[in-house]
């Protein structure tokens, strides 16, 4: 026979225990949601340019080393290369880059940014949302810094603990 108190741990309809996360504690989902603000505030500065936010951050990294293979730019940006290639091919067709087999390895593809391609230079660097953060000009190197360290700390964690393997259990972020 069941106890009369089986519902006695449970919190009444619509209240919230105290560990029970709420979207808003988790960490991710903020730096989730950061992001598509990024992108919504970048999105009227990038339909001048006629790119997408994928495509700008790939000709900003040919920008900072030109003539890179698929795979080293995919690494920077962190893309597979079933998502680079399409990409690279509509920046190619828009005539920013090219996209050529290396002679000394015909495997990898060298990707190098055209005429077109160095003179969106000009007209993206006026894109800079420091201001519209809302940080200090202290504030946002540091934060960036942070950020990166959090994705670092992410990546080498989920590549060498057993701790994020899809067969524990799950933990819940807060």
């Amino acid at each position: 026979m069941k106890s009369a108190n089986t519902n006695a741990a449970r919190p009444p309809s619509g209240s919230r225990r105290a560990s029970d996360p709420k979207l808003a504690d988790f960490l991710c989902f903020a730096i989730y949601s950061a992001n598509l603000a990024y992108r919504r505030a970048y999105k009227p500065i990038l339909d001048e340019l006629g790119l997408t936010y994928p495509q700008y951050i790939a000709i900003v990294a040919l920008w900072e080393q030109d003539h890179q293979t698929v795979t080293g730019l995919g690494e920077k940006l962190f893309l597979e290369s079933n998502t680079l290639t399409p990409m690279l091919k509509k920046l190619e067709a828009m005539g920013y880059l090219s996209r050529q087999r290396d002679p000394a390895d015909e495997r990898q593809v060298q990707v190098s940014l055209s005429d077109a391609g160095r003179r969106l230079r000009e007209k993206g660097l006026g894109m800079n949302l420091v201001a519209a953060s809302g940080l200090s000009p202290e504030e946002f190197p540091r934060m960036q810094k942070a950020v990166v360290a959090l994705r670092d700390n992410l990546i080498e964690a989920a590549q060498h603990s057993p701790e994020f393997s899809s067969t524990s259990p799950a933990r819940v972020e807060t």
